[in-house]
Parts: C-alpha cells; structure tokens; sequence
C-alpha cells in the first residue's frame, strides 16, 4: 500500500500504455450551501454561475462550481484564490446568507486520463462511468471510499479523495494501471 508521504506530492503516480494517473497540484477547495434566493449573489461575488442541476459544473476565471445536490456546490480554484473567494462571499453574506467551509486541506486531486481511464475507474466505481457527460461530475464512491468524480473530456477524469483515504485509492489505481498493461 502506498505511504500518505508517497501521494502528497504531485506528479505521475501510475502509468500504462492505458491509462496515466497523476496527483494534481493542491487547489483552493470551499463546500458550499445556500438557497435558491441566494444563488444569483454568491454567482457574482465567486464570478461563477452556480449551475442549477445536480451533477453539472460551470468554470469562469480559474474557478469551477459543481451541483453536488439542490443547495450545494463544490468550489475549486487555484490556491492563490482561496482568500479573496472567502471574502467576498462573506462580504455578501448580510444580503445572501449561506455555508461556506474551506475543505482546501482536507482532499487531494487526481487526475485519470487515457484510452483505458473509464476502465480503470470501473476497478472501484460502481456507477456506470460512461452516463457521466464530459463536463459533468458526481459524487460516488471508489472501493467504499466517498469521492468527487469529475469528467472533463472523453478519457480525462479528475478525482477527488479525503487525505486519509489517498493511499489506499492510489495503491488501487496502481494495481489497476498493471492489470490493464497485463492485458
């Protein structure tokens, strides 16, 4: 099994001919809950529109929001914003009340790309990988462990995986990486 040491740096962490998966750099990371009244205010003040279903995204200026649920988004963007994004939801906070945590610390990012990626999520994802459009996401799980599954492009996957749980996905994403060489 890999060491947290092993996962916490980014880079290539398996490669095949099928499949590559790399630990992607860290990224300002906030959860995200408010209602619908609220929506149109926290879109400005993020510089996103905050996509309305369940499973769609929408990215402006660095920053991506994923629908996770009917008043809930993930936020990513890049480390250096994770002040100003703060500030200026809580700056609006008076007219537009809502949940923002900053879970930057609490997950990593990995990125699952190639011929074979689908196939290799389907080692420890049972959802069928391939009713999730390219610019979509969803919350699922990977060998028991709860997950952020983004698709970003016919055979490019993004993951995100709490820290405590990295090793044990990233020993499986390895193992799933020589099967398919294997094959």
């Amino acid at each position: 099994m890999a060491l947290l040491s092993d996962v916490l740096q980014p880079g290539t962490l398996a490669e095949c001919a099928a499949a590559t998966v790399t630990l992607l750099a860290p990224a300002a990371r906030f959860s995200l809950r408010a209602g619908e009244a609220e929506q149109a205010g926290l879109s400005a003040a993020l510089g996103v529109e905050l996509p309305a279903r369940v499973g769609r995204r929408a990215a402006a200026g660095g920053t991506e929001a994923l629908c996770l649920g009917p008043d809930e988004w993930l936020i990513l963007a890049p480390k250096a914003s994770a002040a100003g994004i703060a500030q200026a939801c809580a700056a609006i906070y008076p007219e537009a009340r809502h949940s923002m945590t900053e879970i930057s610390d609490r997950e990593l990012s990995v990125r699952i790309e190639g011929p074979g990626a689908a196939a290799l999520l389907t080692l420890g994802c049972p959802r069928d990988i391939g009713s999730i459009a390219t610019g979509e996401g969803r919350r699922t799980v990977f060998d028991g462990a709860s997950v952020i599954l983004w698709r970003d492009g016919d055979q490019e996957f993004r993951m995100d995986v709490w820290r405590s749980f990295a090793p044990h996905l990233v020993s499986l994403l390895r193992t799933g990486c020589a099967e398919l060489a294997a094959e």
